[in-house]
């Protein structure tokens, strides 16, 4: 099945039409960058003219930096704070005429990777973390998605894992890889500790740079970086509305 695939961002606004059982785009990325401030009405106005530019009638996922609960926007994180109470696949789907499901962005990453990408061929317990300005974390069992999970808020080391591992941090701090390795490594340990998944997968910036700080990653569980790179939130919205 063919779903056109957004990837709402704090940015830009791109999306591709994906082919949902190889997860390879069918056409070239259309971006349009983010409306400042991203209210609601400014943003459908962007995915509409995607869908335009697209031609789509069909099916749309759309992954969003927002925790998604029954259709419902939760959290606004890097997008207009009154996206928040907001019927958001009610309001996209009247809006533009197509069946509109959004999800979690770093959801909508993990479910690309798990299915096409690092996290294939690996059953059980996959952890995917995307680090970057935050951190997003996303579990899978047997390719089953946690939604929603929240786990880079959880209390470590006198303040959060996000503020203590981000990338952002890092070049806050200044800090050398060595120095971050070993924060990254305290934290892998702690959902290590927690979680005991078969692999983690680390999406984000740094996942092109794993050859400078993996030296210093020791803890048992294999650590492999993200492979889909710039196309997982695409990909991924659109697998999971193919396959509700």
């Amino acid at each position: 099945m063919d779903v056109l695939g957004i990837d709402f961002g704090g940015s830009g606004i791109k999306g591709a039409i994906v082919d949902t059982k190889t997860g390879l785009l069918k056409t070239e990325r259309h971006r349009i960058e983010t409306p400042r401030p991203s209210t609601p009405k400014a943003v459908q106005v962007v995915i509409l003219e995607l869908i335009r530019h697209f031609n789509w009638s069909g099916k749309v996922g759309i992954g969003v930096p927002s925790v998604i609960k029954n259709g419902t926007v939760l959290t606004a994180a890097n997008i207009d704070k009154s996206w928040i109470g907001q019927p958001i696949n009610q309001q996209l789907s009247d809006e533009t005429g197509c069946e509109v499901v959004c999800i979690n962005d770093a959801d909508a990453a993990g479910i690309a990777e798990v299915h096409f990408g690092a996290g294939a061929k690996v059953k059980g317990m996959v952890f995917l973390l995307t680090v970057g300005t935050g951190i997003g974390t996303v579990i899978f069992m047997n390719k089953h998605l946690v939604p929603n999970l929240e786990l880079g808020h959880l209390e470590f080391k006198d303040t959060t894992v996000e503020k203590y591992t981000a990338d952002s941090v890092r070049k806050k701090e200044d800090l050398t890889w060595k120095r971050w390795g070993k924060r990254f490594n305290r934290t892998l340990a702690y959902y290590e500790a927690m979680f005991n998944p078969n692999l983690f997968i680390v999406g984000g910036g740094v996942s092109k740079k794993m050859d400078r700080f993996i030296q210093h990653i020791e803890i048992a569980t294999p650590v492999v970086p993200a492979q889909m790179e710039n196309n997982a939130g695409i990909i991924g919205a659109a697998v999971h509305v193919a396959y509700l």
